[in-house]
């Protein structure tokens, strides 16, 4: 009568997901815990050209795809005036990395990327070396080769500082000068390298899909960069690799922002039609992080405009600690007149009613703390409206129980009548929920895109416990206590 092979793996999701919470805190946005901003100014290189307001909400749409592909949930962007983008950051929750980063540097490094996104136009361009210029080319490559080294010589030493628990910030401030003059050296050598190029129409605008990718050929210790071209673009490319072809001595570069980053011969065997496909391939000496910044910058777009970080400063929690302490406590008191509602109501499957809502809030946590969802004051409001519609479903549950059980069916048989008998109602109650939960986080950002994740993510547990939690849980108890096995504790308190 009883699946006791639900029991063990109930109690030991339950430890799991408590130790999970235990060791790791949940993420909060930015109204509830506060975070950074970035204010950036748009410029335009021509002094006559106007920005208009759809120009500046061009800029932050990009910004804001770019954003959202470093995983930086729960952003806030929004325009003021006329040339500026306002981008706020949840604090991220940091800890102590494997490799010894301190958490002020991971928080550094979050703010860096987010720095970089904002700022980068990332203009891709793709050109054909002129052949005048050929000589001059291998005496830059031979320079960018021994700046590169000396770039990843001063990552080496820095990575070896950061690990090094004496390691002193004077030490670390010289090895940081050393390799910002060193980068800031190669971005010159890889500006000149473009600039030997002869640019053709193939630019950012015609690629589809870009995707980073370890390199095959460097046995895991550098990435790449697959880039796919629409329709159009492919027929370019394949004309502009037919034409480098024709010419050992030819190169075709791939530039960003007016930089050369990867320079790259056509085979013979392409003179006459070219590399056909629609795809191309960025390598060279690319990092995780850097072939995943590069990704990001080419799947949220180029910017149409240059922008500057004018502000960056702190903020606080926008409800304030009173209101959400408020807002936390009116929670609770909801949830506890609830329970002891469902107690007097429904008694023994209340009470069952009550252990299940305990496991369902702790598998909410867990998975928030997992995934890791940013919880904001809408997404805590779609919590509670998830616990509501799984103590909605329970109430279904034990109604229908009642039923059969005023029908003259015996416990054991009324009880899985009414599991089973009610479990297609709650079914479509929540996939009708959980698809206004998928339309809501597809359309909506922010704040409602917080809601909808986690009366989603409510929605799909409170499945699981109401019709597999409770029912165990249920027939356990009656199973263990044969003195509960009384149609008076399935019955209203009088």
């Amino acid at each position: 009568m009883v699946r006791q092979g639900w029991f063990p793996v109930i109690l030991a999701a339950t430890l799991a997901a408590v130790v999970l919470l235990s060791s790791q805190s949940l993420q909060l946005g930015l109204d509830l815990r506060g975070g950074h901003q970035l204010s950036a100014r748009v410029l335009s290189s021509d002094p006559e050209l106007v920005i208009t307001a759809p120009d500046l909400d061009g800029v932050k749409n990009v910004i804001q795809r770019r954003i959202d592909g470093l995983g930086i949930a729960q952003t806030q962007i929004y325009t003021v005036g006329s040339d500026r983008v306002v981008v706020q950051l949840p604090i991220p929750q940091v800890t102590q990395g494997d490799d010894g980063e301190a958490p002020e540097e991971q928080v550094d490094n979050t703010l860096q990327q987010a720095a970089t996104q904002i700022t980068k136009k990332a203009f891709l361009q793709f050109g054909i070396l002129r052949p005048s210029e050929v000589d001059r080319y291998r005496t830059l490559v031979e320079e960018r080769q021994d700046a590169s080294r000396e770039v990843l010589i001063g990552q080496l030493q820095l990575e070896q500082l950061q690990r090094a628990r004496g390691a002193g910030a004077e030490q670390r401030g010289a090895v940081q000068e050393a390799l910002a003059t060193a980068q800031a050296n190669l971005d010159q050598l890889e500006q000149d390298i473009g600039q030997l190029f002869d640019l053709y129409p193939l630019t950012g605008e015609d690629l589809v899909q870009a995707v980073a990718e370890p390199n095959p050929q460097s046995q895991g210790s550098y990435y790449q960069l697959n880039l796919t071209f629409s329709a159009d673009g492919a027929q370019t490319f394949a004309d502009l690799t037919k034409q480098v072809a024709s010419n050992p001595n030819l190169r075709l570069a791939i530039l960003l922002d007016g930089r050369s980053i990867s320079e790259a011969t056509v085979g013979p065997e392409f003179r006459e039609n070219g590399i056909t496909g629609g795809g191309a391939r960025i390598t060279g000496t690319f990092s995780l992080e850097q072939a995943r910044e590069l990704e990001v910058q080419l799947r949220g777009g180029s910017l149409p405009y240059d922008t500057e970080i004018v502000e960056q400063r702190t903020v606080g929690a926008t409800l304030g600690s009173d209101n959400v302490r408020r807002s936390l406590s009116a929670a609770l008191v909801g949830l506890v007149f609830v329970s002891v509602l469902m107690v007097m109501i429904y008694r023994l499957p209340g009470l069952v009613a009550v252990a299940a809502l305990a496991i369902y809030a702790i598998f909410n946590l867990a998975v928030y703390a997992l995934i890791p969802v940013v919880l904001t004051l809408p997404g805590i409001a779609g919590l509670i409206l998830s616990f509501g519609m799984a103590v909605d479903a329970n109430v279904l549950i034990f109604e229908r129980i009642r039923e059969e059980l005023h029908s003259g069916r015996k416990l054991y048989q009324a009880v899985e009548a009414g599991f089973g008998r009610a479990s297609s109602s709650i079914f479509d109650g929540s996939v009708t929920t959980l698809i206004s939960c998928l339309a809501l986080g597809y359309l909506g950002s922010g704040l409602v895109r917080g809601f909808a994740i986690t009366l989603g993510i409510g929605v799909g547990l409170s499945l699981f416990t109401s019709l597999i939690c409770s029912r165990t849980i249920l027939k356990t108890t009656l199973l263990l206590y044969p003195t509960l096995r009384q149609i008076k504790y399935f019955q209203s308190v009088q």
